[in-house]
């Protein structure tokens, strides 16, 4: 299945992993990209050399110059042509994702799916990027508000999604008028060159130039040179925490924009009038889809006293049923974790729940066995914890799963639930309005997305995507996430043959 993928997206061979589109380089340090599924590789590519970095910049600053002229509807039409494409090679990138990064291949196939639906989503938008007109207090005036493309967009994302969140990025600032620069992670190389690929020949076949759309792969360092670039006005980054805070620091140093998506360390509240059969099957897939690996995973169950026990089972029953093995396989729930460093992270996160006084309802383990011989497939954990143990505090991004037990009104709940750095996906389980509204209340949940009686994770396109406090403040993909893509600019225009000046003033000449 895999080695056909590769052939049909033209990634059989070696390939260079440094592009402006149908122009490729490949003079910098070679590296492999190993999968999680199999342990074996599946090819060799190259990080980007200062000067190959230095070119990719210059031909984006040439790009943009040309594709900001070009009309925000006729722009649409290009991200109409790159949903197209995705749709035919929908299945073939889905199975890359899967296997590259080891999420299942229902959830490589969704993530592709986003990726076209994001670009339904630019196309309209790509006729409404409106501003305001505004009454001017000077008479046979008239003043508005437009907004203009900002120039090099640079995205910077990680492993877990490897490819939406350059979806996600690119349609928007595209129908925006401006130019992208990605930097994937080095853990997930050949997604980020198929994508490139597919964006390059819609591109060459309007006869666009080079540079729209560009891609450089690299560790760190790469992104450090986005950071710190001053041409570079708005970086997306999408990642951990401490490299968020790396980002955002280079960034405000020249005075860019910085839009962050970070850590999560999400939680649901399951009240007493709770239907337990949606809320264990939303708690079960927001703990263990992905592997626990994606930012709006589940990591906190806050039960309320009256239905804790009967949580508690169910969610071992449910436990006990998981399938865990080759994601390409669709009757397996859970497919490895991203590499070996991930897993002895998650074995040390077990390590230091024994330590803090945790209780086991299932403790996991590293598998082995000739089906997990890549060392990179666990089960799944959940522990019965203090909400205030300090490894509750922080984001492990694996499959471990806490269970907190909380008296009293529902107050108790949000405010445990609140207790944390992160601030991004949040969830309540109630079949009370009354519940439902103090929850979703300005003195309710304090995260950038708030759901009822479904579960933290995923998220529809149509709405902004983001969280507040250590997750970054950033926005992506629907409502009004397009404004960051762009400059904001004020006009007033006097159709009179007189200059009154604002507030009054007499300035005779």
């Amino acid at each position: 299945m895999i080695e056909q993928a590769l052939s049909n997206l033209g990634l059989s061979d070696f390939h260079p992993g440094n592009s402006t589109g149908k122009q490729w380089f490949n003079s910098g340090k070679e590296f492999d990209s190993f999968s999680p599924v199999s342990g074996k590789k599946i090819g060799k590519t190259q990080f980007a050399t200062t000067e190959e970095y230095e070119h990719i910049m210059t031909t984006a600053e040439d790009a943009f110059v040309h594709f900001r002229k070009i009309p925000a509807p006729k722009r649409g039409e290009m991200v109409r042509q790159l949903g197209d494409a995705l749709r035919k090679k929908k299945e073939d990138l889905g199975v890359l994702v899967s296997y590259e990064m080891g999420k299942s291949l229902q959830e490589g196939l969704g993530e592709v799916q986003e990726m076209i639906d994001i670009c339904d989503f630019a196309v309209g938008l790509s006729r409404q990027l409106h501003g305001f007109t505004m009454h001017s207090e000077r008479p046979q005036h008239r003043m508005y508000e437009q907004y203009h493309p900002i120039g090099i967009v640079g995205i910077i994302s990680a492993f877990n999604f490897p490819v939406a969140v350059w979806s996600w990025n690119t349609a928007l600032a595209w129908i925006c008028g401006n130019v992208t620069i990605w930097k994937p992670s080095e853990k997930t190389p050949f997604c980020a060159i198929a994508c490139q690929k597919i964006a390059a020949d819609v591109f060459a076949a309007n006869g666009l130039p080079e540079g729209i759309s560009s891609l450089i792969n690299g560790a760190a360092e790469v992104g450090k040179w986005i950071a710190e670039d001053f041409r570079v006005p708005l970086v997306s980054a999408t990642g951990s925490t401490p490299m968020g805070r790396s980002v955002a620091q280079s960034v405000a140093a020249r005075l860019g924009k910085s839009l962050l998506e970070l850590g999560g360390n999400n939680a649901i509240i399951i009240t007493p009038s709770a239907n337990l059969k949606t809320t264990i099957l939303g708690s079960v897939f927001g703990a263990v889809g992905t592997a626990g690996q994606r930012c709006t995973s589940t990591r906190r169950l806050i039960v309320h006293e009256y239905v804790y026990e009967e949580v508690k089972k169910a969610l071992k029953q449910a436990y006990n049923q998981l399938k865990i093995g080759d994601p390409l396989d669709a009757s397996n729930h859970m497919g490895p974790l991203i590499d070996k460093t991930a897993v002895n992270q998650y074995l040390s996160a077990l390590e230091q729940v024994e330590e803090q006084g945790g209780e086991w309802v299932i403790r996991g383990a590293q598998l082995e066995g000739k089906k997990y011989e890549s060392g990179c497939y666990v089960s799944p954990s959940i522990a019965e914890i203090d909400a205030n143990a300090a490894i509750v505090q922080t984001e492990t991004f694996a499959p471990l799963l806490y269970l907190i037990k909380y008296e009293g009104s529902l107050e108790n709940a949000i405010e445990i639930q609140n207790n944390v750095r992160q601030g991004l996906s949040s969830a309540i389980m109630t079949q009370h309005i009354k519940e439902s509204e103090q929850f979703l209340s300005h003195w309710g949940s304090d995260c950038g997305i708030a759901n009822v009686n479904i579960g933290t994770s995923g998220a529809e396109i149509g709405g902004a995507f983001g969280g507040e406090k250590e997750t970054g403040g950033g926005r992506e993909s629907g409502s009004d996430a397009w404004k960051v893509y762009m400059r904001r600019q004020t006009n007033t225009i006097n159709f009179s043959d007189e200059l009154p000046l604002a507030q009054g003033i007499n300035f005779d000449l």
